[in-house]
């Protein structure tokens, strides 16, 4: 799939470059106050950790490493709703920085996170423009469980308390095989992506619902999701 990835704590050093100087923007890190078969697995906890409307619009934020294809699957899910919606994905709106963009194969530095930080606002506030205006709003980043800096809390404080979280979590040597597939900043090194699948297993035990896709095309996934999301909505009344 050709689903893009995020900045990773704990990642590989910067690598050398060897193109001439640049001129960066040095932008400061603002605090953040300012369904089980044989194609996949389908884990949903009850109750589910956020309650949200079951009558308007809602907000759900779409987890996985990288390779996990959450970009194509929210897209596939937005695409086929029966009410309005709309699909952010946050590294979409990362890449809007041409010149001193902080490419995720360098690794995780100040730089990186004020631009995660500034990008995370940005879609925060898209998110809360569109479902003011009665649309839905599917979002997929790359959220660790234990990184303050990446973490679910900061998109709840910008989108709003009642947002979804649905995590995809296929198996290492899918990621694998779907990162090898891509080029440029997009493919990370292998030691890279176990690194990150390693730490996204921390979502397990967290109650949110998680998706194995490992063996789900995009359609059977984006099944899956819908029923988390329905599960969510029925034990959020």
């Amino acid at each position: 799939m050709s689903e893009s990835q995020g900045y990773y704590p704990g990642s590989l050093p910067p690598s050398s470059d060897s193109g001439p100087p640049r001129a960066t923007l040095q932008l400061r890190a603002l605090p953040e106050s300012a369904a089980i078969g044989q194609t996949g697995q389908f884990v949903v906890p009850s109750p589910p950790p956020v309650a949200a409307s079951a009558g308007g619009p809602l907000s759900l934020l779409l987890i996985g490493p990288a390779g996990a294809g959450k970009t194509s699957v929210a897209r596939y899910w937005a695409e086929r709703r029966a009410t309005p919606t709309a699909h952010i994905s946050l590294d979409d709106v990362r890449e809007w920085v041409r010149a001193g963009f902080a490419s995720p194969t360098a690794g995780w530095n100040d730089q990186a996170e004020a631009q995660y930080r500034l990008a995370r606002r940005t879609c925060g506030f898209a998110a809360r423009n569109y479902l003011a205006n009665g649309f839905s709003v599917v979002i997929d980043d790359a959220v660790f469980p234990d990184q303050p800096a990446v973490g679910l809390g900061g998109w709840r404080r910008h989108v709003g308390p009642q947002l979804l979280a649905v995590v995809l979590l296929p198996g290492l040597d899918v990621v694998l095989a779907r990162n090898a597939q891509r080029s440029g900043h997009r493919r990370l090194p292998d030691e890279q992506v176990a690194v990150i699948h390693g730490r996204m297993s921390g979502w397990y035990g967290s109650g949110l619902p998680i998706i194995d896709n490992s063996r789900m095309d995009i359609a059977q996934t984006a099944a899956a999701l819908d029923h988390a999301v329905q599960s969510a909505l029925r034990g959020g009344r």
